[in-house]
């Protein structure tokens, strides 16, 4: 297993070690003392597993008060994975670091507590599987606009299909002056 540092502090891609012959694959896709290596020493309390179809885009969204930790991957197909730093006290507030994560290249994505997350669909379908170091709490959820130009993400889709809640979340400039993260 390999660990790539991203400009996010913390933020991790993480390529596991895939064994495969004739009659398929096998890849660990977590082990705690690995996982534990790498400083991802946080205790996983809930798995997710989302399907969309292409075009679909989910987030910016965070946890306001009960952030959680993401570890993620792609079982089937293809997402354009985006990660921001929404903390206002952060040097690295504001910015982004995305990543192609698929079930082709296996990589995952570690993202600490304190970040907002989304992803596209690039293929037809996707199976986007991941870990949460907090339970998701409705009343706490947080969103950022997915095109707020002010985060200059270079999504690869024009007219992504949103949810209604992720077609009203604030920009940047919105969310500081509601009080930041």
């Amino acid at each position: 297993m390999k660990a790539q540092a991203t400009a996010l502090p913390g933020v991790l891609i993480i390529t596991p070690q895939k064994f495969g012959d004739e009659r398929g694959f096998f890849v660990e896709t977590f082990q705690a003392e690995r996982y534990r290596a790498l400083g991802i020493a946080h205790d996983f309390v809930q798995d997710n597993h989302s399907r969309s179809a292409r075009g679909v885009l989910r987030g910016l969204h965070f946890q306001r008060n009960h952030p959680q930790g993401k570890l993620v991957r792609v079982s089937r197909g293809s997402v354009f994975d985006v990660v921001v730093d929404v903390n206002p006290a952060s040097p690295t507030y504001g910015q982004h670091v995305s990543a192609v994560l698929s079930d082709e290249n296996g990589l995952q994505l570690w993202i600490p507590p304190g970040y907002a997350h989304g992803f596209c669909v690039l293929s037809d379908l996707a199976d986007f599987e991941y870990k949460c170091t907090e339970y998701y709490r409705p009343e706490d959820e947080g969103g950022l606009l997915w095109n707020d130009p002010a985060l200059a993400i270079e999504w690869p889709i024009s007219d992504p299909v949103l949810s209604a809640k992720d077609q009203r979340n604030p920009t940047l400039a919105e969310l500081l002056a509601e009080g930041g993260e």
